[in-house]
């Protein structure tokens, strides 16, 4: 059971006004709010830990190698991951992503093909074309319906021996739209592709567990589970992360190093070349902890409620159209809708007028809208410290913006 008030009590943005209004922070698909508690975690590091870790024999950097290394153990927890040197910490999803699609650039050849989805963040999918003019491999789109929904059996027709990879997020950034992961990895897995899950929209809302999808990577980022930015993780399996050769060449990453030749550190060094961000890290653990305290299952139970509350409000604004999923048993907290003949970057602006943050725009998913043949959408994403209270003033916003742009 979710108790609203004292969740809105441990975040301290949400008492700030915006152009003279109560803030009411609605991008969150963006990049989540930060509870108290982890900016605390934040402020001790710098005030009492600061220092480089691994290797040092001083306390401090013992200290910060302690609670880094923690972060990570809480991290594997978190995903249940079988070890935890298969937990990659990164700058956040996009990072994790160009690390998997670098890897392959060994392992495939102008006979193999690459799977994605018209579903795709922009990162999802330049990533895998740059993979493909390096190799010669091609790229192949799972088709998606004017539902916002995968054609499942369109994928299936595309997958073959040739397949090498696939690559699906979770959940739709621009639609909100909650991907039939399990089956797409069973798929794949029976003709031998890997598959790589980007899970920075899944993260906020559910508690993946990585050995029960029987995923081959997995990659999210802390600024959207209400930790900071600069700081993701990804998943992988000991055997992939085993064949992939390092990503970049630094310090930390290395065994012995000569001007003849250099060796490599075990995993999870192996990947993590230079200075990390130790107390992003650190404060994602945090974060990790935060989430969990409140649980998976009451977030996403809410959040469903404010969803369900939200779209019924906003179809009975008419003109307004909500792009993506009608059922929303398919689908997570987050609306993309369009008032006739209007720009969504007017309602946008006037919604922040009235201290209300939505996303307008495309949302790096171009080809989404293209889909759609729209410039953009207004995004409205919610989060467990959202309420109803701010759905009306959203409401109330959107039928103003109406009234003054037709």
């Amino acid at each position: 059971m979710i108790n609203i008030d004292n969740i809105r009590a441990d975040f301290p943005i949400l008492n700030r006004q915006v152009n003279g209004k109560p803030l009411v922070y609605f991008d969150n698909a963006a990049t989540s709010q930060t509870p108290q508690q982890v900016i605390d975690v934040i402020v001790d590091y710098y005030s009492n830990y600061n220092a480089n870790i691994h290797r040092g024999v001083h306390t401090l950097s013992q200290e910060a190698t302690d609670l880094y290394e923690d972060a990570r153990l809480k991290i594997q927890q978190h995903f249940n991951a079988k070890h935890s040197y298969e937990i990659l910490l990164t700058s956040g999803t996009t990072h994790g992503i160009n690390l998997v699609a670098n890897g392959f650039t060994s392992l495939l050849d102008a006979h193999d093909e690459v799977i994605v989805s018209a579903l795709e963040h922009h990162s999802n999918i330049v990533p895998w074309q740059m993979l493909c003019e390096r190799t010669g491999a091609t790229l192949k789109v799972i088709p998606m319906t004017t539902d916002g929904e995968l054609i499942m059996n369109a994928y299936e027709a595309l997958l073959s021996e040739r397949t090498k990879l696939v690559f699906v997020n979770h959940i739709s950034n621009a639609l909100g739209t909650i991907n039939p992961i399990e089956t797409i990895i069973q798929k794949a897995h029976e003709v031998g592709a890997a598959v790589l899950i980007d899970g920075a929209q899944s993260c906020p809302h559910i508690k993946p567990d990585v050995q029960a999808l029987d995923v081959d990577f997995y990659v999210a980022s802390a600024h959207k589970m209400c930790g900071p930015t600069g700081v993701g993780v990804l998943y992988g399996k000991e055997e992939w992360l085993d064949k992939l050769p390092p990503y970049q060449g630094g310090g930390e990453m290395i065994d012995q190093v000569s001007f003849e030749k250099t060796t490599y550190a075990g995993l999870p060094h192996k990947f993590e070349a230079g200075t990390p961000n130790i107390c992003g890290g650190i404060a994602f653990g945090a974060a990790v902890d935060y989430m969990n305290a409140i649980g998976f299952d009451a977030i996403s139970r809410y959040e469903h409620e404010l969803l369900e509350y939200a779209t019924a409000q906003l179809l009975e604004i008419e003109g307004l159209e909500i792009i993506g999923p009608k059922d929303l048993k398919n689908k997570t907290s987050v609306i993309s809708f369009n008032l006739k003949d209007i720009h969504p970057y007017d309602v946008g602006t006037i919604l922040d007028k009235m201290g209300i943050a939505v996303r307008t725009g495309h949302h790096c998913a171009q080809p989404i809208m293209d889909f759609f043949n729209i410039p953009g959408t207004v995004r409205a994403s919610f989060a467990f410290y959202n309420t109803k209270a701010e759905i009306d003033a959203l409401i109330s916003g959107v039928k103003k913006a109406k009234m003054m742009l037709s």
